[in-house]
């Protein structure tokens, strides 16, 4: 589904008692970043939603969300206001992608575990909820090429349906520089993952992370601070790739977001 397609959405509902701001496109596997005065509560379908100190939050809908939300917030001085917000509905394509080598597609009962262990790893970088505010900036691409994969595809390898795509695959030679779409914390950095390979994980506060795949260079390790622009990689083939090319993702928590929703449309 082309960006351009997509409903832009900015929503502000206002009210005597209170004002909410959303920033963001009212869509499946969009990302919206809120604002309310300092003080106030949020819940998420009656999920508690965390805010900051200066009323700043965010809540994401994944690939298949359901097109109605409730959105319900409490003022400081106790009064309670609920609003449906309404998302559209989004067509994936199929990608079909051959000559993945087959240990990628059906790994052995060798490297079960190591997956197991991969898979941990990245589940605890991605379950980090710090206060840092880099979410609310205007994400930027991370690398320049073609765009070769898009959020939310049905993949099939070498005939064989996997899971959907959850990033956003973007072609370009190895070693071509990765740099950061917005500032953060690096959380995970491990050179070679079974299927992602070289892979940096960047918590963007509040439960919100990017995630960078198939690295064929680190320039960043875990714990380092990084700015917007700054260079944390390079592009490479590592993991399961039949090519050089960088697979971005954004996360709120365990919700696969569309990263592509973030930045601005390419050219």
């Amino acid at each position: 589904m082309k960006l351009k397609s997509l409903l832009l959405g900015l929503l502000c509902i206002s009210s005597a008692l209170q004002a909410i701001e959303l920033r963001g496109e009212l869509t499946q596997g969009s990302l919206l970043r809120g604002e309310l005065m300092p003080g106030s509560a949020v819940w998420l379908n009656d999920e508690p939603v965390k805010v900051l100190p200066d009323g700043k939050f965010v809540v994401g809908f994944g690939r298949d969300a359901k097109l109605t939300q409730a959105l319900r917030w409490q003022t400081p001085e106790g009064e309670v206001q609920t609003r449906e917000i309404t998302l559209t509905a989004r067509e994936y394509p199929t990608q079909r992608i051959e000559g993945v080598p087959q240990a990628m597609v059906t790994p052995p009962k060798s490297v079960l575990e190591r997956i197991k262990d991969d898979n941990w790893r990245v589940a605890k970088a991605r379950k980090t909820s710090s206060e840092r505010t880099d979410f609310a900036v205007d994400f930027i691409w991370p690398a320049e090429g073609p765009i070769t994969g898009v959020y939310g595809s049905q993949r099939v390898f070498n005939g064989v349906p996997k899971r959907p795509h959850y990033g956003v695959d973007v072609g370009a030679p190895t070693g071509t520089q990765v740099i950061a779409p917005a500032g953060g914390k690096v959380t995970l950095a491990h050179p070679d993952l079974y299927y992602s390979g070289g892979t940096i994980i960047i918590d963007h506060g509040l439960g919100v992370n990017s995630t960078f795949l198939h690295l064929s260079k680190l320039t960043v390790k875990p714990g380092d601070l990084v700015e917007q622009g700054q260079k944390i990689g390079e592009i490479g083939a590592t993991g399961r790739a039949t090519g050089p090319h960088l697979d971005w993702r954004i996360n709120w928590f365990s919700e696969r977001l569309d990263p592509a929703l973030l930045v601005p449309p390419r050219q």
